[in-house]
């Protein structure tokens, strides 16, 4: 008989933390921990303050689900509902988390894993403002756990391309039609802005290397940045499939990889030097 995948199963999901009952993890017992981590904060005029969050938590879940089913144990934690917000904060109800606070924030949900005994992190991210390479490099010096960031626009690339010919950057045809996908209520189209930008004042920052802060809602008057005109909810529910697929490979390969193997050591095999070469 083929087996039932975990997210058609009744009851609580077991790699999901908000809806597991301690014998569930008992039984199995989690080695991997998935931390969706988004932001809460305006795309353009059409879509829900929560979209990061809303995009974290269901690649997360689903991938996780994934996993699972193919014998890998993971477990999505509950998802950070705050990001680095510093440009957006003249927008209603805009909460921003300063990069100390995040860091504090991680190091205590690295730690309390740490001493379960579960020594894998990955974080999902869906807000392009949250940089956690500096986070994630000082809480493994402190803690030791594994940390792996995934920004989920960043997966398939190949697929992305395919898809959508101008995903757009925030509130743009990708995160449109994914939530068309996942929650197609909580979209309102025609309330929609073009998502365009207004050029800016100094031409040579738009040259590659250079960087500053953007004042967002100056620059983005509808506050998005790409036009959700074309979006659909079969290209999110194309593009959902792939990048949850390649997040689920990784979780299956990171719940069974060796300790070793996570330090980037080579195996023992790879490290003895070749008898006969000086």
């Amino acid at each position: 008989m083929a087996s039932t995948p975990h997210d058609t199963l009744p009851g609580p999901r077991a790699h999901v933390l908000l809806e597991a009952n301690y014998r569930q993890l008992l039984d199995r017992l989690p080695n991997v921990a998935v931390l969706p981590w988004g932001a809460t904060e305006a795309h353009n005029l059409h879509l829900p303050h929560g979209t990061d969050v809303i995009e974290a938590r269901e690649v997360a879940e689903a991938s996780a689900g994934r996993a699972a089913d193919r014998g890998a144990k993971p477990v999505v934690l509950p998802a950070v509902p705050f990001g680095n917000n510093a440009q957006q904060q003249d927008q209603v109800a805009t909460i921003h988390l300063s990069t100390a606070t995040a860091l504090a924030l991680l190091r205590d949900i690295a730690s309390s894993l740490m001493r379960q005994g579960i020594e894998r992190l990955v974080i999902v991210n869906a807000h392009g403002g949250n940089d956690f390479k500096p986070l994630a490099r000082d809480v493994r010096l402190d803690t030791g756990i594994f940390i792996a960031v995934i920004d989920f626009w960043r997966l398939r690339p190949d697929v992305l391309a395919r898809i959508f010919a101008d995903p757009g950057d925030h509130a743009g045809d990708l995160e449109t039609s994914l939530l068309l996908h996942l929650c197609p209520d909580l979209v309102v189209l025609p309330q929609a802005g073009p998502g365009a930008a207004r050029p800016w004042g100094i031409p040579a920052l738009k040259q590659p290397g250079a960087w500053t802060p953007r004042p967002w809602s100056r620059v983005h008057p509808d506050t998005g940045s790409g036009n959700p005109a074309a979006a659909t909810a079969a290209k999110g529910r194309e593009y959902f499939v792939a990048i949850t697929t390649a997040l689920a490979d990784l979780l299956v390969e990171l719940s069974a990889a060796d300790p070793a193997a996570l330090a980037a050591e080579p195996s023992s095999r790879a490290r003895a030097a070749p008898r006969g070469l000086s």
